[in-house]
């Protein structure tokens, strides 16, 4: 059954309705020339004109109602634009990508970069055709693979990582490139980001090792106070209500634990994408200080702030996880801190890195637990935090921000830590590409300083 609106008429009725137009005009003007209504030669002239028209339109509809035969090639869309370059399309890939040439087996130096696309010059720094690859891929395997697709006509897959602060893993793929007689030998390199699939892998390691080790004495303790409440402290009320506080007290520690380690696994799987929002230390400073007044008042500690002007210290990060770093250090502050002490907190903006980590206190035990890779040219704003507690001693500093960590013989008040405030803190700052660093006099206190790279002045 034919669809609606569909003709099902054959080309050659089509053909022969379509001169129809062509004997009826011309049929009629002749027609009223015999019946003496038009003059006869006018009339003929008339006739023959509405002939061609209708020879001509007949023909444009016949060819615009022709089939098109099958396997006969189509038209092009846009016959008249052009296809962009190869070289410019590889160069708008988001992965990296290579070209290496090199002439002679025995010349290790002579491996060089004849094509770079941008992905791969803003990650080695090419600056232009030429370059030596050594100055830019120092990696062994990965140059052994160069190699082996430029003189062994051979492929390859290798595993690498990146070094710096920001350390990447990296698959390179090798592949020789057809020689050419008379040109050098041609091998492409190509590489992809895989640190997202090996930060998550080790990320999941990571949390269920250290779940189920720190988790293993709270939940111990918890079985333990429930069977003596079930068996001889049952009809104790005075057992009953102390087994219970500690039960309590175990039960929000594993709260704190969790949320730690849920927290801490976030911030590593984007630990190498930069933030892109804008915050004032000092505000956040001072809403971590109001949040935290009534567990210094508890503890009868004060804060003693220094503070630039609102606007004076803006910074690149992620306001949430800034706060949670302020909060941290200075929650920290207030346990060590004995009762009636004081908690400096002190933002100090504008500075080069050399003065952001510089010590202050030349009889002070220091250390940099985070380093970051720095611009000479780039301005850093500090945020110092200093308790008046028993301090830390010189062999404790470098492990201070590993996982769980606790120095030996040092008590943190009612409220025990979890042992991962500091190992946050170290991660939100190598995202944010700043550092961390420690002075501590035993007897005396300790002062952990963060500096974070300023926000840049809008056009």
């Amino acid at each position: 059954m034919p669809l609606a609106n569909t003709s099902s008429a054959g080309p050659e009725s089509r053909r022969s309705s379509a001169f129809w137009p062509i004997l009826v005009g011309p049929g009629a003007i002749l027609g009223l020339m015999v019946v003496g209504v038009a003059q006869p030669f006018p009339a003929a002239l008339a006739a023959a004109g509405a002939a061609g028209a209708g020879y001509w339109l007949a023909k444009r509809d016949q060819a615009r109602q022709a089939p098109v035969k099958p396997g006969a090639p189509l038209a092009p869309v846009a016959a008249t634009e052009e296809i962009p370059p190869f070289a410019a399309i590889l160069d708008r890939l988001p992965d990296p990508l290579m070209v290496i040439a090199a002439e002679e087996a025995d010349d290790l130096t002579g491996r060089r970069f004849l094509f770079a696309n941008a992905a791969a010059r803003e990650l080695f720094k090419i600056q232009h055709p030429g370059q030596l690859l050594v100055t830019a891929v120092r990696n062994p395997r990965v140059l052994e693979a160069v190699d082996e697709a430029l003189f062994g006509g051979l492929e390859g897959v290798v595993e690498f990582e990146t070094g710096g602060t920001q350390g990447r893993a990296w698959l390179a793929y090798v592949r020789p490139l057809k020689d050419a007689p008379g040109r050098s030998r041609l091998a492409l390199l190509a590489l992809r980001d895989e640190t997202d699939a090996r930060r998550s892998e080790r990320t999941r390691a990571d949390f269920l090792a250290n779940a189920s080790h720190e988790l293993r004495t709270p939940l111990a303790s918890l079985s333990g106070f429930i069977e003596t409440l079930r068996g001889h402290a049952k009809d104790d009320p005075g057992a009953r209500d102390k087994f219970l506080a500690i039960m309590l007290a175990q039960a929000e520690r594993m709260s704190r634990l969790i949320d730690d380690l849920m927290s801490l696994s976030r911030i590593e799987l984007n630990e190498h994408i930069a933030p892109l929002g804008r915050v004032d230390l000092a505000m956040a400073a001072i809403d971590v200080i109001d949040a935290l007044a009534p567990q210094a008042k508890d503890k009868a500690v004060t804060f003693d702030p220094v503070l630039p002007p609102r606007g004076g210290a803006v910074v690149d990060g992620d306001r949430d996880q800034i706060i949670q770093v302020i909060q941290n250090l200075v929650d920290n502050a207030i346990k060590y801190t004995p009762k009636g002490g004081t908690v400096r907190v002190e933002i100090f903006p504008g500075l080069p890195a050399e003065a952001a980590a510089a010590p202050r206190d030349s009889a002070a035990a220091r250390m940099s637990l985070l380093t970051p890779d720095h611009d000479p040219a780039e301005r850093y704003a500090v945020l110092r935090v200093t308790d008046r507690g028993p301090g830390i001693a010189r062999e404790h500093l470098p492990r201070l921000t590993e996982r769980f960590y606790r120095v030996e013989g040092q008590k943190s008040g009612d409220r025990s830590g979890t042992g991962l405030g500091l190992a946050i803190v170290k991660h939100i700052m190598n995202r944010h590409r700043g550092g961390l660093t420690v002075e501590s006099v035993q007897g005396e206190g300790a002062t952990f300083g963060v500096y974070l790279p300023m926000a840049k002045a809008e056009a």
